[in-house]
Formats: C-alpha cells, sequence, structure tokens
C-alpha cells in the first residue's frame, strides 16, 4: 500500500481531506495564472493551514442624483451623479433604459461617476439610471426623470379646405373652414387667435372652425402661441380671401364712334370681383395677344392699335377663379370707314363700266355703289350741267341727244370726312331695226305659205261653184220650157278672177235677169262673150233691167268698189243667175 502523503502513489478511497486537497490545488494554479492581478480587498482571498474558508462582499445599490431636474432648452446644463459605496466597481450608464450613447454634448467623469449634459437639448428629456458591476455582481440605481421645456417652434396656420395662391389662400363663399395650428412645445403652448387688427383674440383654442364663410371673414388670421415654462412666443399669420359666386362682368369702349386708322382704342373688362382672374376672347375663341392686341397686366384692358375695319369683333371677357367662372355679353364695335372701292354699274352692261351706249328714247339707270360705314351719301352731276340729283340711283326715262355726256357719282362719309368719285361715259345711239335677218326671212316665208294657202282654198272654191251650177242648170224648169233662141248660147268661157289662174269650167254662163213677158213666163237672153265689137244681144239692143227687190240674204256690195268682177243676183229665184266678167 502506498503511504499517505507521498507523492506517486495511487489514491484509495478518499476522503474529506483528499477533497480538499484536490481544491487547494486549483487554487494554488489559478493564483499563479493570475500574478499580474491584485484583486480587491474584499475579494481577497484568505488562505489558511487548515480546511478554506472563501468571504465575498455584495456590492451596494448606487443611487443617482441630478443637479436640476427640469431644464430649459439651449440654456444651462445638468449633472447626473452616480454614487456607489464599493470601491473598485464600473459605473454604466442608462437612458430611457437604454445604454447612453455618448456624444460631444456630454462629459463623463474618470471613474464614470458623473456625467453631464453641457447644452440641454429636447431630446435629453427621459429616465436615467446607473449600473455598477463588480465581481461577478451588478446594482441598478433607482430612476431620476429630466424634463427639458421647449418651444413653441414657428408654425403655420393650415385651412382644411381652400386653394393656396401665394401667401393667400381662397375659399368659395358659403363654404365650411376650420382653421387649424401645429405647434411644437413643451408644455403645450397657448393659443390666441385675431382676425385683422383686432387686439381682442376670437379664440383660444388651437383649433376653430366657420360656418358659411363671406366677405366678412376675408382677411388677415393671426395666431399667437405661449409657452410660460419658455417664456418663448411665437406669432403665425394667414391671409384668407373669400371667393364669392363670380357675376357676368361687361366689356366698356369708351368711345362709340371709331374710325378706321384713328387712334387706338382701348376695351374694359369691368367686374365688381377684385380676386378674379380674366380672359379675353374674339370672335368664340381665346385672344392671342399681339403688337395689334395689347394686354394690361392684370389683363382687365385690351387695347387695339391701329383700328381697322375687321376688327368688329365681337369681344368677350371672363372672369374666374377656381370655384366659377362668369363670361360679358358680346361687344361688337362699329367702325366708320370709306367711302372706297367706288364703281358705276347700269342694267344696260353688265359690271362695272366707263361708257355706256344707250339707244334714243330708251331709259336708262345708273347705279353707283361704294364701300363705306355708315352708308356713303351720293349725288351726280352732269357735264356741261349745274343740276346736282340726290340719290345712289340715276333714272332717265327717255334718252335724247342732249343726254349724252360724262356723269360724275361722289360718295361722301360724314364721319370719317371723306368722299370719292367716280364717272362715266354715256354715249346716245339711233336705233336699230328690231327685226333681225331670221326673223324677217320667217315672215316672208309664212306670207308665201299664206298666200298658196289661199289660192288652192280660191281654187277649191270656184270648182264646188262650178258643179253646184252645172246640177242646178239641168235641174232648172225654166230653162227646160224656154223658147230657144235665134242665137245659140256659146260654150262656158274660163272662170277667172284678177290676180287668180285662169280655171276652164264647163258650166254655162251665168245670165242676167230680164224683164218679165205678159204671158207670165220670162224670158232669159244669154250675154255674150267678151270680144272687140261692142257688147250686145243678137235680136237687139240690150234692154235695161228692171229694179228688183234683192233678198234681205243675198249680200250688197259696197259702192264705188270697181275691183270687183262679179254682180250680185238681183233675184234669189234658181232661175236666175249672174255673169262673171271677164
Amino acid at each position: 500500500m502506498c503511504k499517505p502523503g507521498h507523492a506517486g502513489q495511487v489514491p484509495g478511497p478518499m476522503g474529506l481531506a483528499d477533497l480538499w486537497g484536490h481544491h487547494w490545488a486549483g487554487i494554488l494554479l489559478a493564483a499563479s495564472l493570475l500574478t499580474m492581478w491584485s484583486p480587491p480587498a474584499a475579494a481577497q482571498l484568505t488562505l489558511a493551514a487548515g480546511p478554506l474558508n472563501i468571504t465575498q462582499e455584495l456590492l451596494a445599490r448606487p443611487t443617482i442624483s441630478i443637479s436640476q431636474d427640469t431644464a430649459i432648452e439651449q440654456r444651462g446644463q445638468v449633472t447626473l451623479s452616480c454614487d456607489t459605496k464599493n470601491a473598485n466597481v464600473t459605473i454604466h450608464w442608462f437612458a430611457n433604459d437604454i445604454p447612453l450613447v455618448f456624444h460631444e454634448r456630454m462629459l463623463l467623469s474618470t471613474d464614470g461617476k458623473k456625467l453631464t449634459i453641457l447644452t440641454v437639448r429636447r431630446e435629453d428629456s427621459g429616465t436615467y439610471k446607473c449600473k455598477a458591476e463588480g465581481f461577478h455582481q451588478v446594482q441598478s440605481s433607482d430612476p431620476t426623470f429630466l424634463t427639458v421645456n421647449y418651444g413653441p417652434d414657428p408654425f403655420e396656420i393650415k385651412l382644411d379646405s381652400g386653394v393656396s395662391s401665394g401667401e393667400v389662400v381662397e375659399v368659395l363663399e358659403g363654404s365650411t373652414v376650420t382653421f387649424s395650428v401645429e405647434t411644437q412645445s413643451y408644455p403645450p403652448a397657448v393659443h390666441s387667435w385675431f382676425l385683422n387688427n383686432t387686439s381682442a383674440p376670437f379664440s383660444t383654442t388651437r383649433t376653430f372652425t366657420i360656418q358659411a364663410m363671406s366677405t366678412e371673414h376675408e382677411g388677415v388670421y393671426r395666431c399667437l402661441a405661449s409657452n410660460t415654462a419658455t417664456h418663448l412666443l411665437r406669432l403665425g399669420a394667414l391671409e384668407v380671401r373669400v371667393l364669392e359666386m363670380l357675376t357676368k362682368p361687361s366689356v366698356v369702349s369708351p368711345s362709340l364712334n371709331l374710325v378706321e386708322n384713328a387712334s387706338s382704342v382701348t376695351l374694359t373688362c369691368q367686374t365688381s370681383h377684385k380676386g378674379a382672374g380674366v380672359l379675353w376672347f374674339l370672335r368664340g375663341q381665346a385672344l392671342l395677344p399681339s403688337q395689334h392686341l395689347v394686354l394690361s397686366a392684370d389683363n382687365r384692358s385690351l387695347v387695339i392699335h391701329g383700328l381697322q375695319r375687321d376688327d368688329t369683333g365681337p369681344y368677350e371677357c371672363e372672369v374666374w377663379n377656381w370655384g366659377s367662372q362668369a363670361r360679358s355679353e358680346p361687344l361688337t364695335l362699329t367702325i366708320s370707314y370709306g367711302p372706297d372701292q367706288m364703281a358705276i354699274t347700269s342694267r344696260a352692261a353688265s359690271g362695272v363700266v366707263s361708257t355706256i351706249k344707250a339707244e334714243l328714247n330708251s331709259s336708262l339707270t345708273l347705279q353707283c355703289q361704294a364701300e363705306s360705314q355708315p352708308g356713303a351719301k351720293f349725288h351726280w352731276t352732269i357735264e356741261h350741267s349745274t343740276t346736282v340729283y340726290m340719290g345712289e340711283q340715276l333714272i332717265i326715262g327717255a334718252l335724247t341727244w342732249e343726254h349724252q355726256g360724262i356723269y360724275n357719282c361722289t360718295a361722301s362719309n360724314p364721319l370719317t370726312q371723306l368722299a370719292r368719285s367716280a364717272s362715266v361715259l354715256v354715249r346716245v345711239v339711233a336705233p336699230r331695226s328690231s327685226l333681225s335677218a331670221r326673223v324677217i326671212a320667217g315672215i316672208a316665208v309664212g306670207a308665201l305659205t299664206v298666200a298658196v294657202l289661199s289660192a288652192g282654198l280660191g281654187c277649191f272654191v270656184c270648182k264646188r261653184n262650178a258643179r253646184r251650177f252645172s246640177r242646178k242648170k239641168a235641174e232648172d224648169p225654166i230653162q227646160e220650157g224656154a223658147t230657144p233662141t235665134s242665137v245659140e248660147a256659146p260654150r262656158a268661157e274660163s272662170c277667172s278672177t284678177p290676180g287668180w289662174p285662169s280655171l276652164s269650167l264647163d258650166w254655162p254662163r251665168p245670165m242676167y235677169a230680164t224683164s218679165p213677158e205678159p204671158q207670165g213666163q220670162v224670158g232669159v237672153k244669154k250675154k255674150d262673150p267678151p270680144s272687140t265689137t261692142p257688147r250686145n244681144y243678137s235680136h237687139g239692143p240690150r234692154k235695161p233691167l228692171p229694179k228688183v227687190a234683192l233678198d234681205p240674204l243675198v249680200p250688197t256690195l259696197p259702192k264705188g268698189n270697181i275691183e270687183s268682177n262679179y254682180e250680185v243676183l238681183v233675184n234669189p229665184e234658181h232661175n236666175l243667175y249672174c255673169q262673171i266678167n271677164p
């Protein structure tokens, strides 16, 4: 067996003394490794020859103190101190339970127990702690709170409705508007609202509302924010313009007597809405400014330079804001011009003429024309005459040779003080035949046709009468019972009339009626044909015919008609006939 205490012996079952021996060996090894480290006195171990006795002192809880728990931003400094009863401990700082991040505004003492904030800011507000760390021990102090007062910061007044236009906010008339401010301040700022130059506030809350905005609510709103802790004041201001419901404007011209090429004319858009924008329209289209059409800076005036006749318009102006708009009635300018483009026309010639030829005794109308506003006044003068004729028309009922000459028309405009003249030469000519060659030829052909038809008709009538006479002779009982004369009746000669072709007819020549015989029988004698010898009967001289009453149905030839080659039947009896003289 190995003896106790001998090195290199294998130990048997270890008792309590052996366990302590091994523990000492571990302690000696640790002591040799930590020769450079001198533990605090409180943490030193006491080694005794006897059994090991270890004594460890507990860390005390540190305490924290602050030079001032309330500070004003940017004014002064704050010092925090961490006090501990233990020595040889490490101090750690915490803000709002988060390890403190040091920056240039903080100063820490060498032992870490004193923290100084040189310039206090609002972000330095919060709870602070310090922790003491010893050998395997940590102790935390109770929190302390630092309050930093600040503000109010600069702020702006805001509206829940409306449109900003530069430094002005425009709201519609009749709308509901809420005013508010957002101020950064601790403690919270006190607000006071003022309108325009009033001295008494009308509201002391952060927000307020106005129902049915009107022009009475228009002006500059001011809000005064104050902090009783910091003794700071901030003022915010906002101008509010109430946009009225726009009414129709009007375009006004300073003069109604405008003359072409005269001085410039200025048109003004009259409206009672000062804050409204203005637009101009020409002939229904947006007006484009130019050197001829110049707009003023506020667009409320339009200047027309070098007025022309086509600058009559119509012109319109429109007022508008972001909530409404209204346009004026169109204005049409009356611009006087002329007279110009003089011309003389006539019905006798188409278009503008310088010379007019007209027939003697015909009518002539001269028309004078000119472009003018207002309409020109016309008067006529005639060469070698002092007579003046008024009116744009000059009418001559029947031309004579004295009407030849130069006719002058003068047009004048009383507003433009201008006059223009034009002249025309009138020549009177002898009348020509009204019938053309074609018309004359037509008349000749028509007359020839009528002559042929008349000849044919006469021939037809002659033949029909001849047949009728022959038929009556055959049926006449007087001729059948008459006593034949010693002279045989000659053959009927041709029936002819002056101007008509000779026609040969085979019917007996009619006979003039003779005086009745005493026996009651009418004797009829034939008349010899014409010859070179004197006309007589074969049995004696011709006796005059008795006067016999004419039948009312037989026409009577007019007296003195020597051109007729016919003699009228003196008796309508069928046994008596007339003879046609050759």
